[in-house]
């Protein structure tokens, strides 16, 4: 007696039994497979690839001023300014709890705008977390030497559309080709582009202002 529930394929005389499954050719798993990909990197993406720290980060040798001399982003509103954009000043400290502040002075056409923002340290020290009218930043300083530039990044997600930008700080106002070849390959690393960049011309605007 054959089994509760067994399939006899092929019963009768001269008939040929035929698979109940056949294996799809190459070309077939692949484009089974391709929705699931797409829908896999599209759910990475919305989650953000883990973004590395600047190993052992000091945050003693950090602080202090800092030149803003380029940056990219696939924000609408900075592509939409970029090319009207000029080097700024940036001067970082921490809180001994380990929180960063931030004072950046903007020159603009009228005057020198100052803002300052404080970031609470994230899972390391490195990375840090700002808050801001319903606006989160997630802020990593991913490469930096201490005496001559740092590369930052930065994710913001929050009301309006999410967006990313990496920053190259120097300084002074001096950026070696070696340094931005550095920063155009890490951005380049993240699906930034070269169109979304912007190397900002030197302006001393602001600079004796803030030091």
């Amino acid at each position: 007696m054959p089994a509760v529930g067994a399939i006899k394929v092929g019963a009768g005389t001269g008939s040929t039994a035929q698979p109940l499954l056949q294996h799809p050719e190459p070309e077939a798993r692949m484009t089974a497979v391709l929705p699931s990909l797409v829908l896999t990197l599209l759910c990475l993406l919305r989650a953000g690839a883990e973004v590395p720290v600047q190993l052992d980060f000091d945050t003693k040798k950090f602080a202090g001023m800092w030149h803003v001399m380029a940056a990219v982003s696939n924000c609408s509103v900075f592509l939409s300014m970029k090319d009207k954009m000029t080097s700024s000043v940036t001067t970082i400290g921490f809180t001994p709890e380990g929180h960063m502040s931030m004072e950046a002075v903007l020159p603009l056409p009228e005057e020198c705008k100052k803002i300052t923002m404080l970031f609470r340290r994230g899972g390391q020290a490195g990375h840090y977390i700002g808050t801001e009218k319903g606006e989160k930043r997630d802020l990593r300083v991913m490469d930096t030497d201490y005496k001559h530039y740092a590369i930052i990044y930065s994710r913001q997600e929050g009301s309006q559309e999410p967006s990313t930008m990496l920053q190259l700080y120097t300084r002074n106002q001096d950026m070696s080709p070696h340094v931005l070849q550095k920063f155009k390959k890490l951005f380049h690393s993240m699906g930034l582009t070269e169109d979304m960049l912007a190397v900002l011309p030197h302006s001393d605007w602001c600079t004796k202002t803030h030091s």
